[in-house]
């Protein structure tokens, strides 16, 4: 039996490197000042242009100290390390080397400058290092990606989740669920391409029994609240109530630092103030809002505007109240508590409230922002509340859109395949048109890891790549 040329995985290997035939140089490292700087050469032309530098390529993988010379005029460069990795054991797959010098401007603009000379060596592209990794089959799309996460990590929860991705967790996972679908509509091809042969007359049943089980996995994959994808990109927290309640003064003691104006004038924050927060290793963005209430200033209107606008796309909102016998709230702020609020009694050094108090229905933490007192078991408590929402999971979480739209597409084209062979398929549904539903499933998942031409998919993956990687 065989498996019709759509549904033939090529992998992403196949496709050639756009200018593969340059060699491409940038600086692998951090701009600005620094002891080390790390120059990468990748490309046909690299062993050639490393013995021109350093006067000879030195053994594979091994950091060899060398006066690095301009091939033009002879004069040296600077005195570094030279290494030497040929393909295809190297990051790229083609033949790499790195050239370890003085991490100066001047040195590292002079060496640039020299290795470019030739007509066949270029400055590389954002991402080309990855995108040729990719492309000689060194890693798929998912990991890929997961470089960029790495290097964008901010916390050490960011961290975890790239590395896990960059080993191949996430990729595996879903190449897993492509090969399962593959492996069902060679089945399902079976009685397209051999209609005479005996098959089993349970074939249809098996098939179902195996696509039922994968949607149940692909739905689950999909209902994680967006935990990876929270964790990549940060949490957005909110704080939210009346003007004067505490809401700059909270922010500033998460950030320790006086990021917002706190007065005693009402309406004194006017816009959204955003701080980007590590709370027990995990990436938050703190936004303190203008304080809900009638009012009729436009300036503050359209702040108030924008804070409920703000409020109501939150991952989290803090709902800030005064401490006061009888808690009373306006309605805007009121209709903030849900599932997605915390509630922060705040001036309890003013006003004491009863120990386990409860904002209509809700939990409440009594404060003093002023005295610190309460703080500590409130921020405790929200740090246990961003990593139940962003925190690890057993399975490897959805980090990307782009992943999560191919999942989905997946699991719609299941449910069809599921609808059109119930009972054994239709009288008018063809066996054709189920086979349809499942390639075009299978693709999708190929699309996430690049095991399917994915030229159109290149330039949105490696897009926001920092240049020397």
């Amino acid at each position: 039996m065989g498996i019709s040329p759509p549904v033939r995985m090529k992998v992403g290997r196949r496709l050639p490197a756009p200018h593969s035939d340059m060699t491409i140089v940038a600086l692998a490292s951090g701009r600005g000042r620094a002891g080390v700087a790390v120059v990468r050469i990748s490309g046909p032309a690299a062993g050639s242009l490393l013995a021109e530098v350093a006067g000879a390529v030195p053994a594979p993988r091994v950091a060899t100290r060398a006066a690095l010379r301009d091939p033009g005029d002879g004069r040296v460069l600077d005195d570094g390390l030279v290494l030497w990795f040929p393909a295809p054991a190297s990051c790229t797959g083609e033949d790499v080397a790195e050239l370890h010098v003085h991490g100066g401007m001047a040195v590292v603009s002079g060496v640039l400058s020299a290795l470019r000379a030739r007509r066949d060596v270029r400055v590389a592209e954002p991402g080309e290092f990855t995108r040729r990794a990719f492309l000689n089959g060194k890693l798929d799309l998912v990991q890929a990606e997961a470089v960029a996460d790495l290097v964008d990590a901010e916390t050490e929860a960011q961290r975890r989740q790239a590395v896990d991705q960059l080993e191949g967790r996430l990729g595996a996972v879903y190449d897993s669920w492509r090969v399962r679908l593959r492996d069902a509509l060679a089945r399902l091809e079976a009685v397209i391409d051999f209609p005479d042969e005996e098959l089993p007359a349970d074939l249809i049943f098996f098939i179902r029994r195996d696509a039922g089980d994968l949607l149940g996995e692909l739905v689950a994959h999909l209902d994680d609240g967006r935990r990876g994808e929270r964790l990549r990109n940060g949490l957005y927290v909110v704080i939210a109530g009346a003007p004067n309640v505490g809401k700059s003064s909270l922010l500033n003691a998460l950030a320790r630092r006086d990021a917002a104006i706190v007065s005693e004038r009402a309406g004194t924050t006017r816009d959204v103030v955003e701080v980007r927060l590590d709370l027990g290793g995990f990436p938050v963005t703190v936004a303190d809002t203008a304080g809900l209430r009638e009012s009729r200033d436009e300036i503050e209107d359209e702040g108030i505007r924008r804070a409920l606008a703000t409020a109501a796309a939150a991952d989290l909102r803090i709902v800030m109240v005064e401490a006061a016998p009888v808690v009373e709230m306006e309605a805007r702020i009121e209709s903030l508590l849900d599932e997605n609020a915390m509630v922060v009694v705040n001036k309890i050094d003013l006003h004491e409230v009863a120990a386990g108090i409860r904002v209509r229905g809700l939990r409440a933490w009594p404060v003093s922002v002023t005295t610190g007192r309460g703080l500590g078991g409130f921020l405790e408590a929200l740090e246990r509340e961003v990593e139940r929402r962003v925190g690890r999971g057993e399975a490897p979480p959805l980090t990307r859109e782009r992943h999560r739209s191919a999942v989905e597409e997946t699991a719609a084209c299941l449910r069809r395949f599921l609808a059109g062979s119930e009972n054994g398929g239709a009288a008018d549904v063809r066996v054709e048109l189920l086979a349809e539903d499942l390639r075009l499933g299978a693709r999708a998942l190929g699309r996430i890891t690049g095991r399917i031409d994915v030229e159109e998919l290149l330039d949105v993956v490696f897009r926001d790549f920092c240049i020397g990687k």
